[in-house]
């Protein structure tokens, strides 16, 4: 572990954002999966929400995504509207990427407020009761042939637009991750190999020096 490599993996932790995600509903195709993952990187999701589709597994595929799938944690669930009410118990709201007459232009809705964008796959779209369930539905507006842009690119066209707005009342500004959390994913980032061995032993990660040295090893 150099300082450079320490310095660089505390900044981009002081500017993650807990409070913005992505919930893949059955997003099949392993490009636009990591793609997506890509993405939530760049603008500081802490972590995404994926429902596997139904043939099983969640895809990946690491050469699309420059290993974003490291710093974006995966969480999956069984379905999209459990998915959806338990973001909801969480405090988030949730705007799927669905047209329909209540349909918002996606540039409309307040994103420094704790919010998960849900996509569906390219064929089938996010599933009709997860869309009713979402606080609200949003679209990319096209004014185009085509009806709808590759799901990864619409991700890509919502999550800088909650970037922009985010940065405009200044959340990358002030760390949103604080205390034990930071320290945890510091050492988790810094050190994976070796955190997965406390993990395993069920004991607290030792504490990081200036640097990012260890400073004691159990």
């Amino acid at each position: 572990m150099t300082p450079e490599r320490y310095a660089k993996i505390r900044r981009v932790l002081s500017l993650r954002q807990p409070t913005l995600s992505v919930l893949m509903d059955e997003v099949n195709k392993p490009h636009n999966l990591s793609a997506i993952l890509r993405t939530c990187d760049a603008v500081g999701v802490m972590g995404a929400h994926a429902v596997p589709p139904k043939n099983g597994g969640v895809p990946t595929f690491g050469a699309t995504s420059g290993s974003a799938d490291k710093w974006v944690e995966v969480t999956t669930h069984t379905d999209a509207l459990s998915a959806v009410q338990t973001l909801q118990a969480q405090g988030f709201q949730v705007l799927a990427t669905h047209l329909s007459e209540a349909s918002v232009d996606y540039r409309v809705p307040d994103y420094t407020r704790p919010t998960c964008v849900l996509l569906g796959a390219e064929k089938w779209g996010v599933s009709s009761e997860a869309a009713q369930a979402a606080d609200a539905n949003i679209v990319v507006p096209m004014m185009g042939m085509v009806q709808s842009l590759n799901v990864s690119v619409a991700a890509a066209v919502i999550l800088f637009e909650a970037q922009r707005q985010r940065l405009e009342a200044g959340m990358y500004a002030t760390p949103q991750l604080t205390g034990e959390a930071l320290e945890r994913l510091t050492f988790e980032w810094a050190y994976p190999e070796l955190a997965g061995l406390y993990r395993e032993r069920g004991e607290a990660y030792p504490a990081l020096g200036e640097e990012g040295e260890v400073l004691s090893l159990a």
